[in-house]
C-alpha cells in the first residue's frame, strides 16, 4: 500500500509529460503532412539531376 504513495505521482507525472509532448508536437506543425515524407523514399531524385544538367549543357 505504502509503495502505491510513490507510484500514483510519478504515474501521474508521466500521463502530464506525455500529454505536453504530444501537444507541443501538435503545435509545432509535426503531424500536418503525413504522406509527403513517405513519398519522398519513393520518388526518385534523378530527374532533378538530369535537369541541373541540361543547365549546364545550355
Amino acid at each position: 500500500m505504502e509503495s502505491l504513495y510513490i507510484l500514483i505521482p510519478i504515474a501521474l507525472f508521466f500521463v502530464v509529460l506525455a500529454v505536453g509532448i504530444f501537444l507541443w508536437a501538435v503545435r509545432s506543425d509535426q503531424f500536418e503532412d503525413l504522406e509527403r515524407k513517405g513519398m519522398d523514399v519513393l520518388l526518385d531524385d534523378k530527374p532533378v539531376q538530369k535537369r541541373q544538367q541540361d543547365d549546364d549543357a545550355g
